[in-house]
């Protein structure tokens, strides 16, 4: 179950972009703090781990996390970091957390959002009012 769900989110922001362009999906950027944001690691645990989200995702959206974590144990590598920081610099200037950015194939933000807590239907139908 831990593995279908790490296949979800893309490796690199790049390749979640492509994939969103092939697919003609929307992008899922997640700026989440995975070790120390307690709204992140809800956010995740009740919507993004639910069955209900990753099934609706697989077929639906295109998924990128770009996390901060600050623990040791949980540090990403040198091009990681500098990638999450460049889309920080672009998608979340002003640094929060959770923050959820919808973004289409070109880049453009269609909107934004965070923890909310709500059923994994009322979250997906909620990213899906930036979509139409």
């Amino acid at each position: 179950m831990a593995g279908s769900y790490a296949q979800d989110w893309q490796p690199s922001y790049t390749e979640a972009i492509t994939l969103a362009v092939e697919r003609e999906r929307p992008l899922i950027l997640v700026f989440s703090g995975s070790d120390w944001c307690a709204p992140c690691i809800k956010l995740d645990k009740w919507i993004w781990q639910s069955d209900e989200f990753r099934s609706y995702a697989k077929e639906n959206y295109v998924l990128y996390r770009a996390d901060f974590p600050r623990k040791k144990d949980n540090g990403l590598s040198k091009e990681l970091v500098a990638q999450n920081r460049s889309l920080a610099d672009r998608f979340n200037p002003k640094g929060y957390f959770p923050l959820v950015v919808l973004l289409n194939g070109s880049e453009e933000v269609l909107g934004t959002t965070g923890f909310k807590k709500v059923t994994p239907s009322e979250y997906i139908t909620h990213l899906n009012t930036f979509i139409k």
